[in-house]
């Protein structure tokens, strides 16, 4: 891991905003889902990792790359298990490839540079939860992680339904029940006379 200057002004609030978004909750919800999924404990105590412990569970992406071949088998062709770093790189990238093709979107994903250099823990435990989440969209029968995505509803209206809707000035349009502003003065003096 490269070693990085500590951050001074603006770059070490941002790092500290982000590292204040940890949420160990959030975080043992997608270890024990991993923990089923591959059948093993992730701690020997098998208590919270937190920051450091997810990081040094994940960071060399055969955990991941494991997760990805449970939810869909040959995804991840070849996993690396030497210690060198450009491998360890190389299986989270493999990683980040099969959970885009299974369907997650790239915005949900982190960068490889968060979970290897320990940049952004959040978006790493985040990305576990929009994997769970698109592994119940695509029909995995195995544990449940997160609330159900959500489907489109696309609604076709007709025309003259669309039209009886023109007719109808709701309150948020800037309708004011028949109000007005007669006898406001803005700007003027009030005259208070005896």
């Amino acid at each position: 891991m490269a070693r990085r200057p500590r951050g001074y002004g603006l770059s070490a609030e941002i790092s500290k905003k982000i590292s204040d978004k940890y949420d160990v909750v959030i975080e043992r919800e997608a270890r024990e889902w991993i923990e089923t999924l591959i059948g093993r404990p992730l701690s020997e105590n098998g208590g919270d990792l937190g920051v450091d412990g997810m990081h040094a569970v994940l960071k060399d992406g055969v955990l991941l790359c494991q997760v990805m071949n449970c939810l869909q088998p040959g995804s991840v062709k070849k996993i690396n298990e030497t210690r060198m770093a450009f491998k360890q790189m190389e299986n989270i990238s493999n990683f980040l490839q099969a959970a885009e093709k299974y369907g997650c979107s790239k915005t949900d994903m982190f960068q490889t540079v968060d979970l290897y250099e320990k940049t952004n823990m959040v978006q790493v435990v985040n990305a576990i939860h929009a994997l769970g989440r698109m592994a119940q969209k695509n029909g995995f029968d195995g544990p449940v992680l997160g609330p159900k995505e959500s489907h489109q509803n696309k609604r076709d209206f007709s025309l003259e339904t669309l039209r009886a809707g023109n007719s109808v000035i709701g309150l948020q349009a800037g309708s004011n029940k028949g109000a007005s502003q007669s006898g406001m003065n803005l700007g003027k003096t009030r005259a208070i006379l005896d």
